[in-house]
């Protein structure tokens, strides 16, 4: 069984950093993609930032140039650096995978900006 454990969330004030890590129990090097969402209460789950397979990067204009996305084949894990941290950045955040053995989802962990 894949299983994906995100850590790094946390209370963080505006303007601070966290990095979010996303642990696989597989190699993420097999991995076709890998997506960073978050949903905050009362609103939609949202993409925040996908890395492909060629370690292509994508993110939501909200998030660009604050936050980046990488990917240690080594470790079998996919962070999510988060700058800048905005309350709008409230959210709780899951890693997605697109996986050979399917689609996956982490449990998620949650992140709040407040000073």
């Amino acid at each position: 069984q894949v299983q994906l454990v995100e850590s790094g969330g946390g209370l963080v004030q505006p303007g601070g950093s966290l990095t979010l890590s996303c642990a696989a129990s597989r190699r993420v090097g097999n991995f076709l993609g890998v997506t960073w969402y978050r949903q905050a209460p009362g609103k939609q789950r949202e993409l925040v930032a996908s890395i492909s397979i060629r370690g292509s990067p994508n993110f939501a204009d909200s998030v660009k140039d604050r936050f980046t996305i990488s990917r240690d084949n080594a470790r079998n894990t996919i962070y999510l650096r988060m700058n800048n941290l905005k309350p709008e950045d409230t959210a709780r955040y899951y890693c997605n995978a697109t996986t050979p053995w399917g689609n996956l989802w982490g449990q998620g962990t949650q992140v709040t900006v407040a000073s």
